[in-house]
């Protein structure tokens, strides 16, 4: 028998002989919504500070919800992300630590020989864990799943064999191979007239889901492939923001040099603003069916995103300042995300919570609600953020982050600790530190570690007690590596490709500009 199976029938088992099949006290278990959004950066969305983009369905359900202004990811990078996500863990602790799909070792090093080191190996799906779908249904609830999946290689790692009843569109790739508009290259989606959106289709068919009849709770998880490149929109979404951003008035640059790579410091794609809008548009649908369903009431609502924006990278899509860097990276851009969690009656209005809260933190806090008591045998990582919504008192606790490989976006092999204000970053090349501290600094520019050493030795300390607990893989320095090709990479980032990217960003406010003939399907006809 498969060894997954094993461990998973061990725990359901534990679960009973603990007794966590018994209901809440009031032998009611709420609905559970969970909206993923891929690559959304902090400040993507109205209520989170953007001036450019526009989001009123989620800045509706966010003025409606417990916000916490200090929620993180649990990786800047897709898969691990998820994978915190779906089990409740850091990264360390279930073994994917980088987007599934991503070169090791010395094929890395084959197509970026300007880096020094080589990324270790890492899993490529959740085999020996139990995921959020399957102790959902073992909680009691049906189960469904439409979106980006990416965490495993083999149909049986899909989310149709890991505890999920239903899928739309869940499948081993982590970007909509076929663009935004139909006809779309998924083997988990049937086929759609011609330019219909994937945004809104997600959505159309999680409100066929909720219009089933059922005699037990529903966890529906919605897992946008948006905002994630390719950067689409329809011709009137981007002239609706080209319009937009001049009359803000367009900026002189819009690209700076970080690192290693150029980065966005303006949010002037009118291109991103539409995919944005059309993911927003997408929320509506799906928020309004829960109320004219008469669902709402009893729906719990969380919406987030895997990691920080795209500003480097992947299409160079957003900024995500005043936090620095953005998805990739290892500074608060990569890592703090949009974090809101409705509760029916709770949060009829808008509660900020300040304390650090992670991705890892849904997996307990969500099975806490439905009633449940995860079995220690799961050993999480996260922690139930129920008392925090019911204001209780939260220990203060560490949050950690592994992430031994280069992010294509420009990110360093890293490991990250964050404890109260203070953040330490142990750089994996020449394992020098950076120490922030994030309320007197929270755009990382003074590292610390030189002035409060007694206080970086201490959190390095501690971080590495915690990585050797873990027995974490770490990435190897590259043999007689040549310092020529990393100067001469950024030289060409800095010069070449910076001005690249400036005439790409200026050709976007074009009156004639057209990226192909049907606008990637917004022309098109439905035949």
């Amino acid at each position: 028998m498969n060894m997954r199976y094993i461990c998973l029938i061990s725990v359901l088992l534990g679960m009973i002989g603990t007794g966590c099949q018994e209901k809440n006290p009031e032998n009611t278990q709420p609905n559970i919504l969970f909206i993923l959004v891929d690559d959304l950066g902090y400040h993507d969305l109205g209520v989170t500070g953007s001036a450019f983009y526009e989001t009123p369905n989620i800045d509706r359900l966010a003025s409606r919800s417990f916000r916490f202004t200090k929620g993180y990811s649990s990786s800047q990078v897709c898969s691990p992300a998820r994978a915190c996500i779906m089990t409740g863990k850091f990264t360390a602790s279930h073994g994917i630590t980088d987007w599934i799909g991503a070169k090791t070792g010395e094929d890395w090093h084959s197509s970026a020989p300007h880096t020094k080191l080589l990324p270790p190996e890492y899993k490529h799906d959740l085999s020996d864990e139990v995921t959020l779908g399957e102790a959902f249904k073992e909680a009691g609830y049906q189960t469904f799943f439409a979106g980006k999946w990416h965490l495993g290689d083999t149909e049986d790692q899909w989310p149709e064999n890991r505890g999920f009843d239903y899928n739309i569109g869940g499948w081993t790739v982590g970007s909509p191979l076929g663009g935004y508009f139909a006809p779309f290259d998924n083997p988990r989606l049937k086929d759609y007239p011609k330019g219909e959106n994937l945004s809104g289709i997600l959505a159309n068919e999680t409100v066929e889901f909720l219009k089933m009849e059922r005699d037990k709770p529903f966890f529906a998880m919605l897992s946008f492939y948006a905002v994630h490149g390719p950067i689409q929109s329809t011709e009137e979404k981007w002239a609706k923001y080209r319009n937009k951003a001049e009359s803000i008035g367009v900026a002189d640059y819009g690209y700076e040099m970080e690192r290693r790579l150029p980065i966005r410091v303006v949010q002037d794609n009118p291109v991103y603003a539409g995919l944005v809008e059309q993911m927003d548009d997408a929320v509506g649908i799906v928020m309004n069916h829960l109320e004219q369903l008469g669902l709402a009431e009893n729906t719990i609502v969380v919406f987030t995103s895997d990691h920080g924006g795209v500003a480097s990278g992947d299409g160079f899509a957003t900024s995500n300042l005043p936090l620095r860097g953005g998805k990739g990276y290892q500074w608060e851009g990569g890592l703090r995300v949009p974090y809101f969690i409705h509760i029916p009656e709770s949060s009829d209005s808008s509660h900020e919570i300040n304390q650090a809260v992670s991705g890892h933190d849904f997996f307990p806090t969500l099975l806490d609600y439905a009633g449940y008591q995860v079995p220690q045998s799961l050993e999480l990582d996260g922690e139930s953020l129920r008392p925090l919504m019911e204001g209780n008192q939260f220990a203060e606790r560490p949050l950690y982050w592994h992430y031994p490989h280069y992010g294509n976006q420009g990110g360093d092999p890293s490991s990250v600790l964050l404890l109260g204000e203070w953040k330490l970053i142990h750089y994996w090349e020449d394992n020098h530190m950076e120490l922030y501290n994030l309320e007197t600094d929270p755009q990382e520019r003074k590292n610390l570690a030189d002035i409060e050493k007694q206080k970086a030795e201490e959190l390095q300390n501690q971080l590495f007690e915690w990585l050797n607990q873990k027995n974490i893989e770490s990435p190897k320095l590259v043999d007689n590596f040549n310092t020529e090709l990393s100067k001469n990479h950024f030289v060409r980032m800095s010069t070449e490709r910076k001005q690249q990217l400036e005439e790409e960003r200026i050709e976007m406010f074009s009156v004639d500009f057209e990226p192909n003939k049907d606008w990637w399907g917004s022309k098109s006809t439905k035949d």
